[in-house]
């Protein structure tokens, strides 16, 4: 029996670690344990994170509360988990990728430097910017329109489409406010790594605008690197809606790029991850590709999986891609199967009401267990996941993007694409909300 340490494990995942075949054949080779709750390190009630130093001294305790100790530690949320999940891993002398290449993927700044060294043509412009210096409009040195986000967060959390310096000013007080939820945990985290001067200059509370890149179709290759091989297991499409294409609308797997664009995708991913020695973890990085010029651009670098993606590789290739994260954990080379899943595609959907629509409203009805047991009777293979609940305020909503409010997700597999939306659009009328918007 193995002892998995899970950052963060919470029931949706829980249940899909549970699909996980040992090696043996034998369904009770893996115990889950989790490895702090929800609030300290994925919701943060209160605005503050677990801190490291205080996450290192509570992940020993814990193992030593468990006969045997760890076998391996992994998890699948963003920031901060990307980064405590390596430094406790080497603490108890297990297998972790570098916390200089986590690092390099995890600082946007850092990580556009990186990239612009090696695949110069798929970076866009760039430039770091203080939030806090005493004039940030006159600190820009790149064109409008550009999009500004702090160095490290996730979710679209504090991104802004910024068109002039009007918009600027008006979004720099809240960003001011807020971006020390991740700004101070990450700050602690560089402190154990040694990056170069011109890095070390931006710190967790500044932010990086980018000029926009969001034309044409994105897509997302997921892979891991083994003993300096990277290999990519999967590329999945992102679409996106809204006023500015900002929200994600459905991520669909596999993609339906072209071949030669997909194989473009995975030569920039082995490139870049091997320039900046990441090894013994996974990764995704996004890319768009405008068809009409038939320009490949990189938007991120992610040293992790993506959750998000965990129910499409189940439904299409027979396991999580949370297998290949055990797998390393484990110090073991992964072994995901292909094709092997129960569907031909699948997608994942996101509900959402934009703040365009409705500024903000209180929820009044959500879909019940019975209405998601309808679901999973008409599709065995979905997941349905409400992200709101009766009585609370659409605001309360953590870690939105700056443009809408996501409601819930759905997890949905089918053998063509209009079997896909037609079953999506079937689910939606089992999924009832009610929301009073603040307008009414």
């Amino acid at each position: 029996m193995k002892n998995i340490f899970v950052m963060g494990l919470d029931d949706f995942n829980h249940e899909l670690l549970r699909t996980i075949g040992a090696e043996d054949g034998s369904d009770e080779a893996y115990r889950f344990h989790s490895l702090f709750g929800l609030a300290e390190i994925v919701d943060a009630d209160d605005g503050k994170y677990l801190s490291l130093s205080d996450a290192r001294k509570q992940a020993r305790k814990r193992f030593a509360e468990v006969d045997g100790g760890p076998d391996a530690i992994m998890g699948y949320w963003d920031f901060p988990t990307t980064a405590y999940v390596p430094v406790i891993a080497q603490d108890a002398g297990l297998p972790a990728p570098s916390l200089e290449a986590v690092a390099r993927c995890e600082h946007k700044y850092w990580s556009r430097l990186e990239q612009k060294k090696v695949l110069p043509d798929l970076v866009p412009n760039f430039q770091a910017i203080n939030p806090f210096s005493d004039d940030p409009v006159a600190d820009v040195k790149i064109e409008y329109p550009f999009w500004l986000k702090p160095v490290k967060s996730h979710s679209s959390f504090l991104g802004f489409y910024i068109d002039g310096p009007d918009a600027l000013h008006e979004h720099i007080p809240e960003i001011r406010e807020k971006i020390g939820l991740f700004g101070k945990p990450f700050n602690e985290f560089l402190e154990l790594v040694n990056p170069p001067d011109e890095v070390a200059e931006v710190d967790g509370y500044h932010c990086i605008a980018e000029e926009i890149i969001s034309s044409g179709f994105q897509a997302t290759v997921e892979g891991y690197c083994w003993h300096g091989e990277v290999q990519v297991f999967g590329a999945i499409d992102s679409l996106r809606s809204g006023k500015h294409h900002s929200s994600f609308s459905r991520y669909q797997y596999p993609s339906k790029l072209p071949r030669n664009v997909q194989a473009r995708m995975i030569k920039a991913a082995r490139t870049f991850m091997r320039h900046i020695g990441f090894d013994q973890g996974t990764f995704n990085i996004e890319f768009f590709w405008n068809h009409e010029d038939d320009s490949l651009r990189l938007l991120e670098v992610n040293s992790r999986i993506s959750k998000s993606h965990s129910p499409l590789f189940l439904m299409v290739d027979g396991a999580t891609n949370q297998k290949v994260v055990l797998d390393l954990a484990l110090g073991r080379e992964p072994a995901m199967p292909h094709r092997k899943g129960a569907h031909e595609l699948s997608g994942k959907f996101m509900m959402r009401l934009f703040k365009d629509e409705i500024s903000d409203g209180t929820v009044r009805k959500v879909p019940s267990k019975e209405d998601i047991e309808r679901v999973r009777a008409a599709y065995p293979h979905a997941f349905v996941q409400p992200l709101v609940e009766e009585g609370m305020r659409l605001s309360d909503l953590k870690f939105q993007d700056s443009y809408s409010y996501e409601i819930a997700v759905v997890f949905l597999g089918a053998d063509r694409q209009k079997q896909l939306l037609d079953r999506f659009a079937e689910v939606e009328e089992f999924l009832p909300f009610r929301i009073d918007s603040d307008a009414d």
